[in-house]
């Protein structure tokens, strides 16, 4: 998952788009987008978090944030881009979107054209920029998939995480053309379970997506991320786990993570 990095026309490298996302809800995919960003600008990156679930945001809860200005503003020009990117704990710049807005719950022909559009403007100003989806396969989640050159779908071992995992991973496969797509396996219980899980994923997935000849699809485990006491207490008070349980075990892995996805 690491293309050769695009340029703007001044020369400048484009940012990498990764799109999180994850088949259902409640899986910690904001809690691994939020925490990625911050192993990554501790890495010296220039990261920017855009919160790309428009209906129901929570990017500000997890960050104990509480924004005057977002992405709304910015869409319905109220305020501008830069007033609306905010600096986050951890080293990394934020794009909130304020939640409950029902207007964006479809993806109308101006939502579509007010999010490129804010892509486009962010690409060239940082060397990442991190989508965080909402769960599911609607039309606004595919979308806003399909801003970014790599995917990372976050999915537990819970059986009704991995079904949901599988379904979107397969119609991103098929719908998107997508052969390669990254996998994080949050609140493991078990060293290897990650491993376990991405191979049988992969299993079915190649049975059904990749049956075209020369076509083969590529599931890869980049993370496996701990059952671990500090998540909790850290999403409990809006803290970054890396930042206030650097230790901890799964602070470890997504720090291992980012090392993944820069090398």
């Amino acid at each position: 998952m690491a293309p050769a990095a695009a340029t703007s026309k001044s020369g400048r490298a484009l940012a990498r788009t990764l799109a999180v996302t994850s088949g259902k809800g409640g899986v910690g995919k904001t809690f691994v987008t939020a925490n990625l960003a911050a192993a990554l600008a501790a890495r010296g990156q220039k990261v920017l978090v855009l919160d790309a679930d428009l209906g129901l945001a929570n990017l500000d809860v997890v960050l104990n944030l509480h924004p005057k200005l977002t992405l709304h503003d910015v869409f319905t020009e109220k305020a501008t881009l830069e007033q609306a990117i905010l600096p986050a704990p951890g080293g990394f710049h934020v794009l909130l979107a304020g939640s409950g807005m029902v207007e964006y719950s479809r993806l109308t022909p101006e939502v579509r054209d007010k999010l490129l559009y804010i892509i486009d403007l962010v690409k060239p100003r940082f060397d990442w920029v991190l989508l965080d989806t909402g769960a599911g396969i609607s039309d606004v989640v595919l979308f806003a998939v399909s801003l970014a050159t790599d995917v990372l779908v976050v999915a537990t071992p819970e059986p009704t995480s991995l079904t949901d995992a599988y379904a979107t991973i397969k119609v991103l496969a098929t719908q998107q053309g997508r052969r390669e797509v990254g996998l994080v396996v949050n609140q493991a219980n078990r060293p290897g379970e990650g491993k376990l899980i991405c191979g049988q994923l992969q299993q079915v997935l190649q049975r059904f997506v990749g049956p075209t000849p020369g076509q083969t699809f590529r599931l890869e485990l980049l993370g496996e991320v701990k059952n671990d006491q500090a998540v909790r207490q850290a999403v409990l008070k809006r803290q970054l786990l890396l930042e206030h349980y650097p230790g901890s075990d799964a602070a470890q892995a997504i720090k291992a993570l980012a090392s993944k996805l820069l090398a």
